[in-house]
């Protein structure tokens, strides 16, 4: 990858080590990564089974995470779900079993999703609020939002989904933000599908597991694109009593929420402005934030950096002190 590269991998997705080392190359070891959502505090491994590696896994263990799931999401049955190896490839499957061309996404957001709509083929309109989804064949939009946190309430997602063929509701991040929000519970209805993320609140993005709930039908048709097999023995393994452990998840929350808030006094008093995000990342604004980036990379701290607005960063919460005062001490300077 040549330096160019590297600085557009950065600006297109977060986690990309290898491109910051390129675009700064003598930054001190090892990077702290800040340019992700993902909770820097992940769910303990579990002692794995060998067979977790060794054989096949069986449908019955993918039926009892797809009962857990259920239960954890706020879905009524576990026919309504498809788990999958991460949240994106059901992003990228699911343009490709409708038939709808016609799709208005709420934005800015991951652009992952305007993307997989592009390459089947769909004409996308990037909207810039619920009223202006409705009408559209297919609507999609993310809650809590990637990467302003906008948050819209379940009676609206359901008005909305009554307006279009289909509503996507993205809730990737939603796991800290409670259940009052989550649209699983409007389930089973033919004109709604949400998305949940396994990697981001539990640490394990690596893993690859995430979750689509849908009436039976939908979640059926996905099980069967995505074929045998799709969720590994070691993902099973994890994914399984981490889903049950609820008190595990509500002290991930509880602790996430605090370090945000520690987060936004850092960013402020450097003299950034707040302009939102959840528990697990801030997006902030400042006139300098070209700057700021190469400054934070060169002193090993990767944050999330845009094209457009270019005044914009996402940054993470730091794992551990040693991560904070390395962030605290760069943005001193």
């Amino acid at each position: 990858m040549s330096r160019d590269g590297a600085s557009g991998a950065v600006t297109e997705h977060g986690g990309r080590l290898a491109a910051a080392r390129l675009l700064f190359p003598g930054a001190p070891e090892p990077f702290l990564d800040l340019s992700t959502g993902i909770n820097p505090r992940p769910y303990h491994l579990p002692r794995f089974p060998a067979d977790a590696f060794t054989r096949l896994p069986e449908p019955e263990a993918l039926w009892e995470l797809q009962t857990i799931a259920a239960a954890a999401y706020g879905a009524a049955s576990p026919e309504m779900v498809a788990a999958a190896p991460g949240t994106q490839i059901l992003i990228s499957l699911l343009p490709n079993l409708l038939p709808w061309r016609d799709v208005a996404v709420l934005g800015p957001t991951y652009a992952e999703h305007a993307l997989a709509w592009q390459a089947a083929g769909a004409r996308v309109t990037v909207a810039e609020s619920l009223e202006a989804l409705a009408g559209h064949e297919v609507a999609v939009l993310c809650n809590p939002n990637n990467p302003d946190g906008r948050r819209h309430g379940r009676d609206a997602l359901a008005g909305l989904a009554g307006r279009v063929r289909l509503l996507v509701v993205d809730e990737s991040f939603a796991d800290f933000e409670g259940p009052e929000r989550n649209a699983a519970p409007l389930l089973p209805r033919p004109d709604l599908l949400v998305l949940r993320s396994f990697g981001k609140s539990y640490g394990l993005a690596g893993l690859r597991l995430g979750f689509a709930l849908a009436e039976p039908a939908l979640a059926a048709r996905l099980r069967a694109a995505l074929g045998p097999w799709a969720v590994s023995g070691p993902a099973l393994a994890v994914g399984i009593p981490a889903l049950r452990d609820r008190n595990w998840l509500m002290e991930a929350a509880r602790r996430c929420a605090v370090d945000a808030l520690r987060l936004d006094m850092l960013l402020a008093q450097a003299g950034f402005r707040i302009l939102g995000g959840t528990s697990l990342f801030r997006l902030a604004s400042h006139e300098a934030a070209p700057e700021w980036f190469a400054r934070l990379g060169q002193a090993g701290i990767l944050v999330r950096q845009f094209r457009d607005p270019a005044a914009w960063l996402r940054f993470g919460l730091p794992g551990d002190e040693a991560g904070w005062a390395r962030l605290e001490a760069a943005l001193r300077g």
